[in-house]
This record gives C-alpha cells, structure tokens and sequence, in this order.
C-alpha cells in the first residue's frame, strides 16, 4: 500500500462515529482512506456507480444488513471486497458471514487484525484490477485498434463517468458542432433526447460493467439547431488516459455498387417524405413474407387510420395535411421492430405486420401507439392541433394464411372502431365468424392422441439469460408436435382443440416427463416447465410427480414449475396450496404473464414463489415510456423485498434490454436473446 493516492471506501453504518474510527484507524497505519458515510440502504448502489469504492464496509450489531448489503454490492460493483465490522467474531460467526458474501469479518477490538485484513483486500483487489485490465487489454488491443484506424470514418465520442471528453470530427460533424471544446465535458445525457435516456443510461452501466455485446442501440440525438436526429449507436469499453471509457460509435456508411442498386431500388418503392412502402409493394412485401411460417409467437395485421381526417384536412389545407400524415409517420416507425413491415394502404392509412409473442402483446403494443399519438400536440402551418387513431387487429392464421381475407378482417375491425367513436382498438373476433369449430376439432383430436401414442411431440428450449453476466444455463421449456411428414406443429395450432377437448393433462404431463428425463441427462440450473388450468387444479397431480422424480433420478430443483398469474388470481387457494407442495418436494415455483393483473402485488404475498416472470405485454414500448417502466420497477422491487428473483419475458430489442439494467430486472428471455431451439434428445 505505498500508493499515496486517497483510497475510497464506501461505509455502511447507522452512525457516524464507526465511520471516523475506521478512516482514523487506516490513515494512522499509513493508509490514506477516504470513507464515504452511508446510513441507509437506500442510497447505496447510487454510491457503489458513483464513487466507485475499492472496498465495501458494512459496520453491524448483528449481521442482520449483510445479506442486502452483498446483493446490491454483486448487482452494482461485483468486483468490490465486501469486509462486515462486529462487536464480536468468532469461527461460526466468520464461516457464517463468508458464506453470506462478505470477505471476512473483523472487530475494532482488534485494531492491528483490521488494519491487516483491509491492506489484503485492498492489495488482493488493485492485483485483481491490474490483471484484468492487462487481460482486457491484450485481448481488445487488436479490435480497438481495427476499429479506431480503419474506421476512422466512425463517429466516436468517448464517455467517462457520464461526461463526455472527447470526439472525433466525423462526431463533431455528426452533431453539428465545429470544436471539441463546445461539447466536451458536459453529461452525455445533455446530447441526447429525454425519451432515449434510461436505454442509454442502462447501456452505458451494462458496458461499464462488461456486460454488453455487440447490440446497436436506437437513440434520438440532439443537433446543434435544436432539432433530433434518430441514430444507431454501438457501446464499446475502452481506456482513455489510463482509465475506463465508454465509445459510442455511429459507423460510417459504406457503399459498394451492389448495395447501391439495391437501395435504390428500395428507395423507388418508397414514398420519399416518410420512407414507407406504397401500396403495391407493401402487399408484395406481405406475400412474400406469409410465404413462410411464423418461427415463434404470432403475426396480426395491423390497420392504423386517423380519426375526423376530413377536420383536419380543413383546418389545416391539403398541403398541411400531408403534413400530417408525414408526422404521423414519424411517430409510428420508432415503435416498429426491425422485422416489422409498414407502408401506405390507402390515402391517410397504414397498414403494417408485426410479429409479437402474444395476442396480448400486439394489443400492448397498438394501445400505446394510440395513447402516444393522443397526447401528441402537432404544429404545423403555425397551428397546435391535435388528433388520434384508431387500430384495426387480425391476427394471421399460421396455416395457409390468405391477404386478402386477413386485410378484411383487420379493415372491418378499424370501421367497427372508427363507428364506435375512434380513438382505440378493435380486434377481429375470428370465432364469431367459425362455425367450422367442431368439425376442426374433430381432426385436431385424431392428430393429438396420435402424437401422442407415436412420441411426436419435441421440447424446444428458449434460455433465460441473466442480467448479471453470469451463464445460468436456465430455459423455458416449449412444446411442438410433429406431423406425420416431419413438420413441426405450433402450439397456437393444436392446443386450442386440446383445451376444448380435455387433452391439456395429457400433453403437460408428456412435456413434464420430458423435462425431467432432460434435467436428470444435462442437469441444467433450471428448467422451467408451465401448467394448464386443468393441471394446475388436478389433486393428483402431486402424487404423480412424487413417482416421476422417483423413476428420473432428478434434482427437484433443476424444475420450476409455473402457471400464469390469471390462474392463480381465479383459484388462489388451490394454487398456494400447489406451490406449497411443490416447494416441500424442493420443486421450484414461479408466476408467468405477471403484472396485468388488477391485483398482481397481492399474489406474491400470498403465494410462496422463486421466480416471477413479468408480463411480455408490459415489455412492449417500454424504452420510451416512463409510466411503464415506474409499474415494472415497483414490479422488481416487490418481488426484491421479498427474495423472488424477477425474469423479463418476451424482450426483443437493445434498448428494453438497456431499461430493464436500470430496473434491476435479474433475468430476460425473448427472440431478441435467441429463439427456441430443438432440445436434440429422445424421450421415451
């Protein structure tokens, strides 16, 4: 410890004098502390981003604080030693604290065993940093160098601490400034739009941290004229003066002439003020896209007309209306994702297809649309309007979808919208206009219990990645049927003639046997497997599962069980009764599609439960949308308070993933992590 450079320390004690003992203790025995007074938990993972501690000190009468203290120290600075102060230690006592995370327990009774157990830690963790920084450098020399040097078209800005200190010029250029010096040393906050800044703050924590991979993130940045610029950016940790930062990087565009022509062959099928496809080759982009089946989740057609466009067109003249329209086009494309497909189908409507997980998730989606467009005031032709929208859903039958049937149905459903006043969503009600259930049912029945007899049903697994960098190896468990020709069979297309035909049990009780046999040959972290209604309410249920882990020879605790959050809100008896059973066989047990409930809080104090997965539906705008992201956070914190891990599920983009770091979401699974993969093993 010869350094003479103030060593930070962060100290977590209810008083203050526990404090200054410390930092006297240390600087009398030559080492120049510089303690940081925490009294409540509160504000401690701001202090571990901010001051960047080389050692956590938790100051305790009992210990009670060591458990907290350590899960916020491996959310926010894992690498930081964590030391618990005590009236008194002994063996147990010490075996007891290391195992709950601390690096070892020390008194002030004994002053020269303190002073020796921080110069360790302190010793231990600048060796530790100085390796990993060596480590870090010799294996991303050659990347930073391709990307600095051969790149040099690439706007670059370099971020240190939430300051931005330095740019290049292609990145002064980008934003409309001639020196450095005017943007240097301001928040990096300050450069981009409000909406853009809990993905990029997450993003920039995640990065910090090495968490971040290769994903471009979408964000809104402000020019040097006050206007807004959406870019994509890429985060990659670097050094600058011997410290960590942080490169945004906007890569320069290159062209070749293939990419060329392809462009502008593109850009002829587009109209030019909003980038959208015209009509024509919007529906030749439909086709082409209905040609091959939807991989995972589900396709709706969405129709989006303005309501009382002929107002608007009179108040505001034809020339002022396209504007409109123009406008309107710039607030729908950012909540688009990349596969998504839009354009022009008639004078003021779009039509666009999205994928999304579920049903419920495409309606999230439209009903946030609607609500952002309303709250939207438009200035055009010096006057502030404003307007809303009505959205037309179908949903795109997986098997021989037709166009123009699925555009008569999403068209009819944004009448019926528009006729009830506008201004919401209306989704096509396909089972009004079946009256071929039964007969459809009829054939579905033959092709399950045929499966099942002949073994034609697969797992696919879809992983569970942790927020925290760490490799869980936990999945979601799916279930696929195969036909007699080899080809796989979506659950959205068999499961509802199961439902209707008491088939559920059989089909849960394939997957859980399935599972099983899987955990006991690849012993995953976990794996989680979902109950139907008629499972989850079934007596004997637990018995049966009782013999299953018997015969597989299985860790109970590589299962989770789960049920939906509507299934135990409606039978809340039964299913903590289910959980409790569970657990006592050391079955784990979660909640899935929770938050949409009007009672979701409750639930989990209720229910005894490991994991909560949160609703997809609640994933959907939450980058930009504040009142979301403040129900998911208080979501995470509930389920914090009370020791339940939290997943985000269905998350397909860079920046909800940034946002749910800030929300201290744990886990995330979606087709953003990976799609669901074939589990390549056979079960008898």
């Amino acid at each position: 410890m010869s350094d003479n450079a103030a060593v930070p320390l962060v100290v977590v004690s209810p008083a203050r004098d526990p404090v200054e003992a410390l930092n006297s203790l240390l600087r009398r025995n030559g080492i120049p502390a510089h303690c940081t007074w925490i009294p409540g938990l509160q504000d401690l993972a701001d202090a571990l981003v901010q001051i960047n501690p080389e050692l956590l000190v938790c100051v305790s009468q009992d210990g009670a604080e060591l458990e907290t203290v350590a899960r916020l120290r491996d959310r926010f600075a894992a690498d930081v030693p964590l030391l618990l102060i005590r009236p008194a230690v002994d063996e147990a006592t010490i075996a007891g604290d290391l195992a709950l995370g601390a690096r070892d327990s020390v008194t002030f009774a004994n002053p020269a065993r303190l002073q020796s157990v921080v110069e360790r830690e302190l010793r231990a963790y600048r060796l530790d940093r100085a390796l990993k920084g060596t480590l870090r450098s010799a294996q991303d020399y050659r990347k930073q160098l391709e990307s600095v040097l051969t790149r040099s078209n690439d706007a670059i800005a370099q971020v240190q601490e939430g300051i931005l200190v330095d740019a290049n010029s292609s990145w002064l250029e980008l934003v409309g400034v001639e020196e450095a010096s005017a943007i240097t040393g301001q928040p990096i906050m300050d450069f981009f739009d409000d909406a853009t800044h809990p993905a990029l703050k997450g993003a920039l924590i995640a990065c910090q941290q090495g968490r971040w991979s290769d994903h471009t993130l979408k964000v809104d940045a402000l020019m040097a004229d006050g206007s807004t610029v959406p870019l994509e950016i890429t985060l990659a940790l670097g050094e600058r003066e011997g410290e960590p930062c942080v490169r945004l990087v906007v890569p320069a565009q290159k062209h070749d002439d293939r990419q060329l022509a392809t462009e502008l062959a593109d850009a002829v099928r587009r109209n030019p003020r909003t980038g959208l496809l015209y009509r024509q080759p919007l529906f030749e982009a439909l086709g082409k896209r209905l040609e091959n089946p939807v991989q995972g989740g589900a396709r709706f057609l969405v129709c989006i007309r303005p309501d009382h466009f002929p107002t608007i067109e009179r108040d505001l003249g034809p020339v002022g209306s396209e504007d409109f329209i123009q406008t309107l086009c710039q607030l729908v494309k950012p909540q688009l994702l990349p596969n998504d497909l839009i354009g022009h189908f008639s004078g003021t409507g779009l039509m666009a297809l999205i994928e999304r997980g579920t049903e419920r998730d495409a309606e999230a989606w439209a009903e946030r649309l609607i609500d952002r467009v309303a709250r939207y005031e438009y200035v055009l032709l010096g006057k502030t309007i404003k307007a809303t929208i009505t959205i037309g859903l179908s949903l795109v039958p997986n098997v021989a979808p037709r166009l123009d049937s699925v555009l008569i149905d999403a068209l009819d459903a944004a009448r019926r919208g528009r006729q009830r006043g506008g201004n919401q969503l209306c989704a096509f009600d396909r089972s009004d206009a079946d009256t071929r259930v039964q007969s459809y049912d009829a054939v579905w029945i033959k092709h399950i219990k045929a499966a099942l007899m002949e073994n034609r049903f697969r797992l696919v697994q879809q992983p569970v990645a942790s927020l925290q960098g760490t490799d869980t190896q936990m999945f979601d468990v799916l279930v696929r049927m195969v036909d007699t020709q080899g080809k796989e069979v979506l659950p959205a297309e068999f499961m509802p003639a199961a439902e209707r035909n008491d088939l559920l049990k059989n089909i849960d009780r394939w997957v859980i046997g399935a599972a099983l046999a899987v955990a006991a040959k690849r012993k995953p972290g976990c794996l989680f497997v979902r109950l139907t209604r008629s499972s989850a309410l079934d007596p004997t249920l637990v018995p049966w599962l009782d013999a299953q882990i018997k015969a597989a020879v299985v860790d109970p605790r590589r299962i989770c069980i789960q049920v939906t959050e509507e299934i135990a809100a409606n039978h809340l008896q039964e299913i903590r009764r289910l959980a409790v059973a569970l657990r006592e066989r050391q079955l784990r047990f979660a909640l899935e599609h929770f938050g949409a409930g009007s009672d979701s809080i409750g639930l989990i104090n209720t229910i005894p439960l490991d994991f909560l997965k949160i609703d997809g539906s609640l994933m959907q705008g939450l980058a930009d949308d504040e009142l979301l992201q403040d129900k998911v956070r208080g979501l995470v914190e509930a389920a914090g308070n009370l020791g339940i891990a939290t997943i985000a599920e269905r998350v397909e983009d860079a920046n909800t993933m940034a946002v749910l770091w800030q929300l201290g979401m744990q886990y995330l699974q979606g087709y953003f992590i990976q799609t669901p993969e074939e589990i390549v093993m056979e079960v008898k």
